[in-house]
């Protein structure tokens, strides 16, 4: 009977301390040979997609290991267009903790100055030449980031001002909570995005989603954005490409914060 108590406190003790990672197959179950190959490399899985030729979204395939939340929320704006991207970050299991993960997503300050590869300037600028936190919808003022935080709160709100290179000054509401395995971060613009003061993404129309799980082989960071444009300015903009390319930067942001913390 000793034995058999010592062996299960044994076991509770080991299953405490060497946590079962998920696996990203087990996560993402038969997406095919190139879909895997793709999230394992440098760029990762990225797709675009519009709503007049049907969504094609891996996160909400039969399946698939996501809470169904963390797509829902991107399509709950009725978008008419799409981009997911899935992406291992490859460091050791472990290594990186979801405290890690909170605090890189904290450093808000840090997506100043990221690069896009601009068509019409024929070179990289800055997709966001100043960001900031700010009190909250009402009150615009910069305030700094806090501190790294010894705990995770089990959510948060916070609000954020991106001077974009091509629609000014946009603003978003952050929304960090603790779901399944991982950390969900959902952004949304609170403001209408205008170019030359004219409404191009009214408020509540752009929803970007980051889901980040520590997984078997590394880190997951999985990320879909939505966002809605009227038939007029649709026309004359490359909407997936603007999505993609905000989309590209924020999540890069996330990788290289939590790669911070392996070093």
């Amino acid at each position: 009977m000793k034995k058999i108590l010592v062996t299960v406190i044994f076991c509770f003790i080991a299953a405490n301390a060497f946590p079962q990672y998920r696996s990203i197959s087990r996560i993402f179950p038969n997406l095919g040979e190139q879909i895997y190959s793709d999230i394992h490399s440098d760029t990762g899985y990225v797709r675009t997609s519009s709503q007049s030729d049907g969504f094609v979204i891996v996160g909400n395939r039969a399946g698939c290991g996501l809470d169904p939340q963390i797509v829902n929320i991107a399509l709950q704006s009725n978008p008419r267009f799409l981009v997911e991207s899935i992406k291992l970050i490859p460091l050791s299991a472990g290594s990186i903790s979801l405290l890690n993960v909170y605090n890189a997503l904290g450093r808000v300050r840090d997506l100043k100055g990221r690069l896009y590869n601009s068509a019409t300037r024929g070179q990289p600028v800055p997709l966001f030449e100043d960001a900031s936190r700010i009190v909250s919808e009402r009150d615009l003022s910069n305030i700094p980031d806090p501190p790294a935080a010894s705990a995770i709160p089990a959510s948060e709100t916070v609000y954020i001002k991106l001077r974009d290179a091509n629609f000014g000054n946009t603003y978003y509401r952050g929304q960090i909570s603790l779901i399944q395995n991982g950390i969900r971060y959902t952004l949304t613009n609170f403001r209408n995005m205008t170019y030359l003061l004219i409404p191009v993404i009214r408020q509540e129309r752009f929803i970007a989603q980051l889901y980040i799980e520590p997984v078997a082989e590394g880190i997951l960071l999985y990320s879909i954005a939505g966002a809605d444009m009227s038939d007029f300015f649709s026309s004359m903009i490359d909407v997936e490409s603007a999505i993609s390319k905000r989309l590209a930067v924020i999540t890069a942001w996330a990788e290289d914060g939590i790669r911070s913390y392996s070093r």
